[in-house]
């Protein structure tokens, strides 16, 4: 892809502008590190172009604090960019009255299923669906459900979705598909993660 030039131009109707603004599906899965880095790099990008932002984190217990939270936090409140919301699974859904009772596969469908309320509403522009892949894999929500919601999402909105051993109906679907592989890290050495590297 030369100069950001696609190699092929497919007949489909489409004008340049209307295949160019297509609402997309990205996938970043696979063992390395960097998959939910990545995808809040493009939740900057979105916030720069004045989008309303959801990030939706499955998986991470509420306690984990990514370093990204607090900046896209703190950028979505400034009023300069788009808006952010920000929910963790880990400490309860916003929208979930009785959380503490459900077990971490009821709490993976409640988010789905807010997620799926927000895509008819097109409450987002951008969705980071952070470690959503884990949930599919488990068989806790259904891949085949999901891919049919995103396929028939309403409007201009963009959605990513992170985790290893993303489905492969899901990897499929998607328009874009970034496999992140280990090569090397500290971990292998016996050093454990630090603070500005992995949080």
């Amino acid at each position: 892809m030369p100069k950001g030039q696609p190699t092929v131009v497919p007949d489909d109707g489409l004008t340049t502008r209307q295949r160019r603004n297509r609402p997309l599906v990205l996938v970043h899965t696979g063992i390395g590190k960097g998959k939910s880095t990545a995808a809040f790099g493009l939740a900057l990008r979105a916030w720069n172009q004045g989008w309303p932002i959801g990030v939706f984190q499955f998986v991470k217990s509420a306690k984990w604090k990514v370093g990204e939270e607090n900046a896209l936090r703190v950028l979505g409140a400034s009023g300069e960019g788009g808006t952010v919301d920000w929910h963790k699974m880990g400490e309860g859904w916003s929208w979930i009255q009785r959380d503490s009772e459900l077990s971490n596969e009821e709490k993976a469908r409640e988010g789905w299923e807010q997620v799926k309320r927000d895509l008819a509403a097109e409450t987002y522009r951008l969705y980071v669906l952070d470690e959503f892949a884990y949930p599919m894999h488990w068989g806790w929500i259904d891949t085949d459900e999901v891919v049919e919601v995103l396929r028939d999402r309403p409007g201009t909105q963009h959605v990513v979705i992170t985790g290893r051993n993303a489905p492969e109906k899901l990897l499929e679907f998607a328009d874009l598909v970034t496999d992140m592989s280990k090569v090397k890290h500290p971990m292998d050495a016996g050093q454990k993660g630090q603070r500005g590297i992995e949080w």
